[in-house]
C-alpha cells in the first residue's frame, strides 16, 4: 500500500484499517523509512516556512524568525518528533500488561506511528501560523485514531481501551514538555491552497505560497532508518535489562542514529576566537560564547555586537554538531527563494556548496545575511543602517573557508 493510500485509509476508515496494519509484517526500520521519516517532516518544514518565510502578524505588527535560527529549529523539531514516537512506543509496550494487553514492541510502534498520522498531516497548517488551531484539532483527532487501534494492536480488552489511552496521552504530554524544553535549549536563537508537496526521484519537496522550496532527500531517510533499527535493538535490550544507565545510553544512541553523526560541535571558545574585534569603523561592544548538550545532541554558538553612532551590527556563528549530519535530509542544500516588494528584497540561493540567504530594505535601513556552510555551520550577520555589501564584507572577514575546514572531534 502506498503512503498516500495508507494516510487516507487510517484517517477515513480507522476501524477497518487497524486490523490490516496489525497483520502486516514490519520492523522498526521499515516503519520509520516508509512512513515516519516522511510524515514527521511535514510539521517541521511547514512550521519553518510559516515562522521564517511567511511570518506571524497581527494588529499591524509582524515577526519572522531569522532563517538561520529557523533552520536549526526545523531540524531539532524533526529529530525530537521522531524520538518521541519511539519513546512513546516503548511506554505503550511497557503498559500493555497493566491493561490486560500483550507486549509487542513492533505493534506498539505501529500504533503510535499510524495513530499520529492526523497530527503529522495537520502540521501542514503551520505554513500559515494564524491557522494553528486547525493543527491542534488534527492532533486531537489523532487521539481518536489511537483509541480505535489500541485494543487491536495491543490486544487489550475493549473496555480498558479508554483508560489505556488516557494514561498514554498524559505520559505523552509530560514527555512533550520535557522534549520541548530540550528543543528550546538546542535552538540558538498532494497540493493545497497553503502550499504544495511533490516528489521526484525519491525526494520530497514542499513549496510555500511565495515560491520557496525545501527538499528532503529519501536516501538519507533510508540510511537513518537502518541506523535506528540497530539502535532500537540496543534500546530494547537496555529496557529488558532494567539498568537505568544502559537505558540512558541507549536513548543517546537513538538520537545519534537519527542525527547521523557522532561528532562533537566545534568548541564555543574556538568559534568566539573567529569573531573580529572590530568591523570597519564599528568597535565590538559585547561578545559571548555558549554550548550545551542533552541526550546525545550538542551545539555551540558565539556572537558579538558592534556599533558606531547609529550604526549597529550583530554577528553570530553556530555549530549544531551531530545535527549537521541531517543537512541533506532536511533540505538545507536545496532551498531557494526570490521575493521582492516595494520596500524589501529577499533571496535564498546557492553559492557553490553553500546556501545563502539575503534580506535587505531598499532604503538601506536594515539588512541581514545568513550563510549555511558545507559542513553545516551557520554564520549570520544583521545590521541597522548597514547595507548588504557591507554585511557581505563582514562575512568575508570572518574567513568562511577556514570555518568550513574546521574538523569536529569524535564523541
Amino acid at each position: 500500500m502506498s503512503l498516500v493510500d495508507r494516510v487516507q485509509s487510517i484517517l477515513l476508515k480507522p476501524k477497518q484499517t487497524w486490523p490490516v496494519i496489525a497483520a502486516e509484517s514490519a520492523d522498526v526500520a521499515s516503519i520509520y523509512s516508509s512512513y515516519l521519516v516522511i510524515l514527521a517532516a511535514i510539521p517541521a518544514i511547514a512550521s519553518f516556512i510559516g515562522l521564517t518565510l511567511v511570518g506571524v502578524g497581527g494588529f499591524g505588527l509582524s515577526y519572522r524568525v531569522p532563517i538561520g535560527t529557523g533552520l536549526v529549529q526545523m531540524v531539532v523539531r524533526y529529530v525530537v518528533s521522531l524520538v518521541m514516537i519511539f519513546v512513546m512506543a516503548l511506554i505503550v509496550d511497557a503498559l500493555a500488561p497493566t491493561f490486560g494487553g500483550t507486549k509487542n514492541q513492533v505493534q506498539a510502534l505501529k500504533l503510535v506511528a499510524y495513530g499520529s498520522t492526523a497530527a503529522f498531516v495537520g502540521g501542514i497548517f503551520g505554513i500559515i501560523p494564524s491557522l494553528w488551531i486547525l493543527g491542534l484539532l488534527a492532533s486531537i483527532y489523532s487521539i481518536y485514531l489511537f483509541y480505535t487501534g489500541i485494543s487491536v494492536l495491543m490486544r487489550c480488552p475493549p473496555e480498558k481501551a479508554g483508560a489505556y489511552t488516557a494514561v498514554v496521552i498524559v505520559v505523552a504530554i509530560v514527555i512533550g514538555v520535557i522534549l520541548g524544553a530540550l528543543m528550546a535549549m538546542l535552538s540558538p536563537m498532494s497540493r493545497t491552497g497553503l502550499g504544495g508537496m511533490a516528489s521526484a526521484g525519491g525526494d520530497m519537496t514542499i513549496k510555500a505560497p511565495n515560491g520557496a522550496t525545501v527538499t528532503i532527500n529519501s536516501d538519507s531517510m533510508t540510511a537513518m532508518a537502518q541506523r535506528m533499527e540497530a539502535a532500537g535493538k540496543r534500546a530494547e535490550a537496555a529496557q529488558n535489562s532494567g539498568d537505568p544507565a544502559a537505558a540512558g545510553k541507549a536513548a543517546g544512541e537513538m538520537l545519534a542514529a537519527m542525527t547521523g553523526g557522532n561528532a562533537a560541535p566545534i568548541a564555543a571558545a574556538d568559534l568566539k576566537n573567529l569573531l573580529p574585534d572590530s568591523v570597519g569603523d564599528m568597535k565590538r561592544n559585547s561578545v559571548e560564547a555558549s554550548g550545551g548538550q542533552a541526550m546525545g545532541i550538542a551545539g555551540s554558538t558565539a556572537k558579538a555586537s558592534y556599533a558606531n553612532e547609529n550604526r549597529r551590527l550583530n554577528l553570530a556563528i553556530t555549530d549544531t554538531g551531530g545535527l549537521a549530519g541531517l543537512a541533506a535530509m532536511a533540505g538545507w542544500a536545496n532551498m531557494t527563494m526570490d521575493k521582492e516588494t516595494d520596500g524589501k528584497v529577499e533571496k535564498v540561493y546557492k553559492d557553490g556548496a553553500r546556501t545563502m540567504h539575503e534580506e535587505y530594505r531598499k532604503d538601506g535601513s536594515r539588512a541581514e545575511v545568513t550563510v549555511i556552510l558545507a559542513n553545516g555551520v551557520i554564520v549570520e550577520a544583521d545590521g541597522d543602517h548597514v547595507d548588504l555589501d557591507s554585511l557581505k564584507k563582514v562575512l568575508a572577514s570572518v574567513d568562511l573557508g577556514k570555518i568550513e575546514a574546521l574538523k569536529r572531534a569524535a564523541k
